[in-house]
């Protein structure tokens, strides 16, 4: 399962410079650490979501404990990672109880 996250174009700023500047590469693994570092610091506390650059692009995969987790993964992404192009595959893990018992 993959949607997109304010999935847009390269970035905002124009393309990589070799100068550092916005659209440079060091930027957007600056961003994509600054984004892990608040999923792991803030309310949220997450761990099981991981974000990577592949092919120009950021992929953002785990698995949540919930929808309103998941939801609030995608909101800090893109505040995070705003301009990027960002594909998810955050699935929520199945937390009900069995229906029957388990046989051994």
């Amino acid at each position: 399962m993959s949607d997109p996250v304010g999935h847009q174009g390269p970035a905002a700023s124009g393309p990589a410079s070799a100068d550092g500047g916005p659209g440079a590469p060091e930027n957007v693994e600056y961003r994509v650490a600054h984004l892990q570092e608040r999923l792991a610091a803030e309310e949220l506390g997450e761990l099981g979501v991981r974000a990577e650059v592949r092919a120009g692009a950021i992929a953002l995969t785990g698995t949540v404990p919930s929808a309103q987790c998941r939801e609030t993964v995608l909101r800090v992404a893109r505040e995070e990672l705003a301009g990027l192009t960002v594909h998810t595959d955050v699935v929520v893990a199945e937390a009900t109880r069995p229906d029957r018992a388990e046989e051994l």
